[in-house]
């Protein structure tokens, strides 16, 4: 089973604003790869909103490079390949617009328009008690740093092993 992992953190409600991301690589069901960095999101500007889910501020990605700058490790392991993410249609929609914002081409990644999406398969199986990547985790006991791209990440790729 081969795939990537992906998971974004937003620096305000919108999609555009991406501030962090984690990135994992499976090959034969086995995680080889991890990819993770903070992201200066537009004016380096957050909600207090998001602030509180992920902990990241503006301090932090004060140095951080831009979308433009990190994308080309972004585009090396999602071109082509199948994309998992624990609620798809959220990050899916933060990469195409973040990539919008800095006029750079979605369809050159050559990835569905739609991804496998582990909160779906979770909500679809009565063993969880929703479809909350922290529920699902507890119940597979599988370890998480909630809202830490990288950790949610990987999260999502073990979720998505064991369906």
């Amino acid at each position: 089973m081969n795939f990537i992992a992906i998971d974004f953190e937003t620096a305000t409600s919108f999609r555009n604003s991406a501030c962090a991301v984690g990135i994992v690589t499976v090959e034969n069901g086995k995680i080889v790869e991890e990819f993770h960095t903070l992201i200066k999101p537009p004016n380096n500007e957050y909600n207090w909103r998001n602030v509180q889910v992920h902990g990241i501020t503006s301090n932090d990605t004060r140095n951080a490079h831009s979308f433009a700058a990190i994308y080309p490790e972004i585009k090396k392991r999602l071109q082509g390949k199948t994309i998992v993410a624990h609620n798809e249609s959220f990050d899916r929609s933060v990469l195409k617009r973040t990539m919008e914002d800095h006029h750079l081409d979605y369809e050159e990644l050559n990835i569905s328009d739609r991804w496998e999406c582990t909160m779906k398969l979770c909500k679809a199986n009565d063993k969880y008690p929703s479809g909350k990547l922290n529920d699902c985790c507890r119940v597979d006991n599988i370890a998480l740093i909630h809202h830490e791209a990288l950790s949610d990440a990987r999260a999502c790729a073990a979720l998505y092993l064991i369906r």
